[in-house]
């Protein structure tokens, strides 16, 4: 979690709910009933229609496919406002807020998919908040590739949360 994402959800000052107010959004409950599949390399959402055949395509290696292909903006599936200022949209720090609680707590419910694959496999959930939207991505976790950097201090313009998951492999 970088330090803007700390101070955002008052981290120092106590526990952070995992649990957004409301609860998590329907939207995002669909997307976790949609599932994941691993396709050849990659893993994917089960309903996506990215070309795994192709990965890596364009975009460099594995890593950026599945990060490409998994990417959404939570501010679709979360109800928060989202206003047009000179034609780009703004989101109050308030909603960012809410956006990084709801991208938290799919997360967390994401790894049970992560933990449910008949191979499981390191995976890492990236959540980002700015000013103008907030993403959801994840990717298997591989030597020698990335798609944060590790010192998320680096991400001055964005509160940013990675997770990730684990399971013993043998």
């Amino acid at each position: 979690m970088n330090d803007a994402a700390v101070r955002l959800l008052g981290v120092l000052a106590g526990l952070v709910p995992t649990t957004p107010p409301g609860g998590l959004a329907p939207g995002l409950r669909d997307q976790l009933a949609a599932g994941i599949s691993r396709r050849g390399q990659v893993l994917t959402w089960a309903d996506s229609v990215g070309n795994s055949d192709d990965a890596p395509s364009f975009l460099g290696d594995l890593t950026g496919w599945e990060c490409y292909d998994s990417s959404f903006h939570l501010e679709d599936l979360v109800p928060v406002h989202a206003a047009l200022v000179d034609g780009t949209p703004h989101i109050t720090e308030d909603d960012q807020q809410i956006l990084l609680l709801h991208g938290i707590a799919f997360a967390l419910e994401f790894g049970q998919l992560v933990y449910g694959l008949e191979q499981p496999s390191p995976v890492r959930c990236i959540v980002a908040a700015n000013e103008t939207n907030a993403t959801f991505r994840f990717h298997q976790i591989r030597s020698g590739e990335f798609w944060n950097y590790p010192g998320l201090d680096r991400y001055q313009l964005e509160k940013m949360v990675v997770i990730d998951f684990e399971p013993d492999r043998t």
